[in-house]
């Protein structure tokens, strides 16, 4: 896993999680607290509730990416950019600037006069985006999007977010993004929820991840809350996406999620990472997770499955069941572990596991225990 410089800002495995508040310049956005077209004003709320209370990056909406409003063209970007530029020369307080934009042209103007980074939420449909950041040298957050400047983030399924990721290829400062959010009529509350569930497979890619998962209806829903009512929600999500392994946590609550961050990265479990040794430990508890390095990496698809460790109980085996299964499971690669009674460990990788109970021959008991841990395998 990468680390990433943004206008000094370390991003990555190496760095604490980092919080990104947002400020928005245009009117039609869905958060009013967020929404100034006053640059005093705007400054003002930056430096109070956004860089006071813990942001390190403030991110610049010039428009709204809701699917119900109109897209604006780069022009009317640029017609906005002046206020946002107003503002930065404004804020007193210290933070990494990065534009919202899906234009390499208000990209460029905006480095120009002294954004530090970009957030691009159509991830490089327009293919000169990768050109002028990695020309400005600078930091780059890529949503997972189709080809399509006026569809933002209209991806659903993960595994599709995943090759969405990969549109016109990534910059040395690329952080990725897997686009959360009611971006089409097609993606549903589920699909957001799955892609949460697998967040470690976007760092198979091995640049660092950012989530906006602020408020969202997925999150929502399972609570039955209102947007008014879903900080808690978003803040469980929080601590659960970095323990995941996400550097860069979006917001409009600043403050409450800088907690949560440091809660979840608390409680990370540490991983071995010795660039001097050249080793590194991967964060991998699923066979999609290995899947997903083993492409980065070009290794033989067929090992994942006996990347992963899964460890089972099995009770109310009498003598005889024990010695059946311990001889067979060592035949296939897994391991029995036997205690007082009758009760026992099996563990193994899901390749042995699943080995050996389409494999195993005995107990009739056993092998309804088998073919339990087989279908959970799958």
């Amino acid at each position: 896993m990468r680390n990433v410089d943004a206008a000094g800002l370390g991003i990555g495995d190496d760095h604490p999680p980092r919080i990104m508040g947002v400020l928005n310049v245009s009117s039609e956005s869905p958060y009013e607290p967020s929404v100034f077209d006053d640059a005093g004003e705007a400054a003002a709320y930056v430096d109070e509730q956004l860089i006071d209370q813990g942001a390190d990056i403030v991110d610049v909406g010039l428009e709204s990416a809701n699917k119900k409003f109109e897209v604006l063209s780069a022009e009317g970007e640029l017609d906005r950019l002046d206020t946002a530029v107003e503002t930065i020369e404004s804020v007193s307080g210290d933070a990494v600037f990065s534009i919202e934009t899906r234009y390499h042209e208000v990209a460029e103007a905006a480095l120009d006069r002294g954004f530090d980074m970009v957030n691009d939420i159509c991830g490089f449909a327009d293919p000169e985006m990768p050109r002028v950041c990695e020309a400005y040298d600078v930091a780059v957050a890529k949503m997972a999007s189709p080809p399509d400047l006026e569809r933002p983030g209209a991806v659903e399924k993960p595994d599709d977010i995943y090759d969405a990721l990969e549109l016109n290829g990534f910059t040395d400062k690329t952080i990725l993004d897997p686009a959360f959010g009611g971006w089409s009529e097609d993606k549903t509350l589920e699909d957001d929820r799955e892609t949460f569930r697998r967040l470690r497979e976007f760092r198979g890619y091995g640049y660092p991840i950012l989530v906006s998962i602020n408020r969202k209806n997925f999150l929502r829903d399972l609570a039955g809350r209102s947007t008014e009512a879903a900080l808690p929600v978003s803040l469980a999500a929080t601590s659960m996406a970095v323990e995941r392994g996400a550097h860069v946590i979006r917001t409009h609550d600043v403050a409450e999620t800088r907690d949560a961050a440091i809660i979840g990265d608390a409680f990370t479990r540490d991983r071995l990472r010795d660039a001097d040794a050249g080793v590194e430990e991967l964060d991998v508890s699923t066979t999609g997770e290995v899947e997903r390095h083993a492409e980065r990496l070009g290794v033989d698809a067929s090992y994942p499955e006996d990347a992963v460790c899964k460890v089972f109980e099995l009770s109310g085996l009498d003598a005889a069941a024990r010695d059946q299964l311990r001889t067979q499971a060592g035949t296939y690669g897994a391991t029995v572990a036997e205690g007082t009674g009758d009760r026992l460990l099996l563990f193994g990788t899901v390749g042995t596991l699943d080995r050996l109970a389409d494999g195993f021959d005995g107990s009739d008991r056993i092998e309804r225990a088998l073919e339990r841990i087989g279908d959970s395998l799958k």
